[in-house]
Parts: C-alpha cells; structure tokens; sequence
C-alpha cells in the first residue's frame, strides 16, 4: 500500500517512520510512504504557496492553484485512489475507516494556517477528515494519524497479526486490562483468573472487563449499539 502526502514541512515524518512497526513495514516494502513538498508546485520565485483572505480575517490561506497543481501532478504520476484532506472540519477518523481505506493508495494533504481555498478543495478532494474536536497547527500529525492507523490493518505489518483483531474500538468495545510480570506488585496481583489455565474463563473476564472500562470511559460507544 502506498501513502502520499502534500505537506509543508516533510522532515517531520521520517523520524516517526523510521521507527516501529512502521519502520520495519517501510523496510519489507508492505507500506510506502511518499513525501511531496507542497512548495515545489509555486511558480514565483518566493515558492509562495499561500496569501491574505478576501473579506479579511486573520491568518493567511493556501492558494487554490498551487494546490491544485501539486494535487494534479501527484495523480497523473501515481494511481491515487482517495484524495484525502486533514481539516478539522472534516468527518471524524476512526477504526471502521481505517480498515475500510485498507489496501488503497492514498494521497494526504495537510492543511496549514488558516486552511485550504474552497475552490482547491472543492475540484480535488474527495474528503475531509479530521481526528478529533480540536485544532493543531497543520495536518502533519493527523497524517501520520492515518498511516499508523491504516498501516495495522495490512497484512505483514503488524507482527502477531492477531494483536489489532482484540484492540479498542475493533470490537466496538474499549479493550480489557493487560497484566504481565511480575505476578505480584506493590502488594497488587494478576487476577488470579489470567493464571487458571482456563481459556473460556479468561475470555469471558476479558469480555466483562472490555464492558466496565466502556462503560467508565466511554459510555458512547454503548449507544451505538
């Protein structure tokens, strides 16, 4: 699977992609990763890339055609399949869109300042996506979001494949506790269930415990159900 992304700043990815799971990912070639600098689709001397908003307001706003050049250029030269644009005004990201974008070519954009031209978006986007009800600086960590977030889904990646199949919000269900060594600490055990040897027991109190700790943290998950 390949990724794209149309960013301002570049040099913040490789460090993150280069470590990890993802980085062992990008070594096998299961996932690329693509960095495009949306400053070398300007045509000015200054590279500029964005300018004052009509109406006024503060901030400035990247330009439509610089945009839309960068995007028309990556998609002639590269089989993209979904467009996407990290914008807080976007539709919340979540697992079911994670494994449903599973296996497509995706180009990334990561707004910057005071967002996108409409007319950018509405020519070569086919969504907005944010991760959550609040605002960064760019679009940047909302990427690499995505990546992460993608990239657990394709098959290789992941070492024990079985790992995303029990976690958060796969089940509908926030995940159950985990314990490890050692046995005893500060003067808490393991519960004593997670050492009987008795799988259909473990499981069960695994279930029961995934439903506490929605009912505790998340209680909206529940009345989606």
């Amino acid at each position: 699977m390949i990724f794209h992304v149309l960013t301002l700043f570049p040099e913040i990815f490789p460090p993150y992609l280069s470590a990890g799971i993802l980085g062992k990912g990008i070594e096998k070639k299961i996932i690329q990763v693509h960095l495009h600098q949306l400053r070398d689709y300007a045509t000015d001397k200054h590279r500029s890339v964005d300018d004052r908003p009509y109406g006024g307001g503060s901030g400035m706003v990247l330009r439509p055609d610089v945009v839309v050049r960068a995007v028309e250029a990556i998609r002639s030269a590269n089989e993209i399949d979904r467009v996407v644009l990290l914008s807080p005004r976007g539709r919340l990201f979540s697992d079911g869109i994670a494994r449903q974008w599973t296996g497509q070519n995706l180009l990334l954009i990561c707004g910057r300042y005071e967002g996108i031209d409409q007319r950018a978006i509405d020519k070569v986007v086919d969504e907005e996506l944010s991760i959550g009800d609040y605002v960064l600086t760019g679009g940047e960590l909302p990427a690499l979001v995505v990546v992460d977030a993608v990239s657990r889904f394709i098959p290789g990646v992941v070492g024990n494949e079985a790992g995303p199949k029990d976690d958060s919000h796969t089940t509908g269900f926030l995940e159950y506790p985990h314990y490890t060594r050692p046995e005893e600490f500060e003067g808490r055990k393991v519960p004593s269930v997670l050492l009987s040897g008795n799988h259909a027991e473990i499981e069960k109190w695994r279930r029961e415990q995934a439903l506490l700790i929605t009912q505790k943290n998340r209680p909206d998950l529940l009345q989606k159900k």
